[in-house]
């Protein structure tokens, strides 16, 4: 009898051991394909805040995954930092005019845009978007912490754990292979 449940506490630990690391290893939806694929990123600052932008670069540069563009027709993905929820349809704007793109690719402008909205500066996003079609492909949002160190690592979380996102979706990407 004792040998038969040492046997049955072994199957357990051993089932659970096999789930568990099956489980840990697939704990996200794959990211879309267009975020692997990328070369280049366009890093889009509309926080306000300029350490926001400057902590952004320097962990994209320090990571070398991504060659940094200026000109955000020349990228493969737009990195956009703000301090609300991306809402569809990327901002653009020049020679006094504004405008949206829609999910469908279509350019509403206005030469008479409002900015009352109010800001909120509580949290930190980053959205990766599909330049082509303004799609947000992955976003992301940390709570800032205090006033002299909370934008600071609100943006390194953010680029640490799409950092953690894509290579985890490279390496098992690699195990399919």
């Amino acid at each position: 009898m004792r040998n038969y449940r040492t046997q049955l506490l072994l199957l357990f630990f051993a089932v659970v051991v096999f789930t568990t690391e099956g489980v840990t290893k697939d704990k996200h939806l794959p990211l879309p394909p267009q975020i692997s694929a990328a070369k280049t990123v366009y890093i889009d600052n509309q926080s306000g805040v300029a350490k926001v932008g400057d902590r952004c670069y320097e962990q994209i540069k320090q990571w070398g995954r991504f060659q940094v563009v200026q000109d955000r027709n020349q990228a493969d993905l737009i990195l956009l930092l703000s301090v609300r929820e991306y809402s569809g349809g990327y901002v653009t704007t020049g020679g006094g005019t504004t405008g949206t793109i829609d999910s469908s690719g279509n350019i509403n402008t206005t030469n008479n845009p409002t900015y009352t909205r109010p800001v909120s500066v509580d949290y930190v996003y980053l959205t990766v978007i599909d330049p082509k079609t303004g799609d947000s492909l992955w976003s992301d949002l940390k709570r800032r912490g205090n006033l002299y160190t909370g934008f600071h690592s609100a943006t390194k979380g953010l680029i640490d754990e799409l950092m953690k996102r894509i290579n985890e979706d490279s390496a098992h990407s690699g195990d399919k292979k």
